[in-house]
């Protein structure tokens, strides 16, 4: 979880709960769901949203792009993403850099409702809360003029 959303209280109905029968249980046996599988799909589902251009903050940013380069090496489909799971329900945070232009309210909106229904419906998890941190605006170009600043490098 986010420092802003761990300093806070949360809220009855915001709460993971930690007990009960769900559909992931049954007479049969008992389904459990780790924090990273959540976190995958909730990664997967938020990149898949048009106007989010990458997830993270600036240093796991910076660190996925030197992974990238290592051969065999993957980025990592859950960067940027923290979640509390309970035996029913899960909390998702979100740390994403937006494209500029595109408004950040409704993008939030897209955001919210594709990872809600991702969730849910491959790990068949109530989501209580999606918290989107926005920390970043990327802007084109940018990412040119990074590459060629360390491509011409003073030794060659």
């Amino acid at each position: 979880m986010t420092n802003s959303t761990a300093a806070k209280a949360p809220s009855q109905s915001a709460q993971v709960e930690k007990t009960g029968t769900g559909a992931l249980e049954s007479s049969k046996g008992a389904t459990t769901i780790a924090d990273t599988v959540v976190a995958k799909v909730a990664g997967l589902a938020t990149r898949e949203i048009s106007g989010v251009y990458d997830l993270g903050g600036g240093a796991a940013r910076a660190f996925s792009a030197i992974r990238e380069r290592i051969p065999g090496a993957t980025a990592s489909a859950s960067q940027g993403v923290s979640v509390e799971v309970g035996e029913k329900q899960a909390a998702v945070d979100l740390q994403i850099l937006v494209e500029y232009g595109v408004s950040i309210a409704d993008l939030s909106r897209a955001v919210r409702r594709n990872v809600i229904g991702a969730v849910e419906q491959i790990t068949g998890l109530e989501v209580v809360e999606v918290n989107i941190n926005v920390s970043d605006v990327h802007i084109p170009g940018d990412d040119e003029d990074e590459d060629a600043k360390s491509d011409t490098g003073r030794v060659q």
